[in-house]
């Protein structure tokens, strides 16, 4: 089972947006992860990774995730397949 580590910066108190986005991510994909761990840090680092492999950092990706992109790129490793519902329309809705 896949495992995502939310990395978080302790000294920027960023635990409880690492945490929400946790539970979200568990929410969503209750049996398709097997793991989510929170790591602390420091330095202003938000990282969020799926087995190893990074896909979303703060620095590199202008700020935080979205919870909807978040979602999507955590789908597209574990469940390439999976319809996210509302998610995956609000995106393919047109804009004003």
């Amino acid at each position: 089972m896949p495992r995502v580590a939310i990395e978080y910066c302790t000294q920027c108190r960023w635990l409880l947006r690492a945490s929400w986005m946790a539970q979200e991510l568990l929410s969503t994909f209750a049996t398709d992860l097997g793991e989510v761990a929170l790591i602390p840090g420091t330095g202003g680092v938000f990282r969020i990774t799926v087995d190893g492999e990074q896909i979303w950092e703060r620095k590199a990706d202008g700020g935080f995730p979205d919870i909807a992109v978040l979602k999507q790129r955590v789908r597209d490793r574990v469940a390439p397949g999976r319809d996210l519902g509302h998610v995956d329309r609000r995106e393919s809705e047109p804009s004003d």
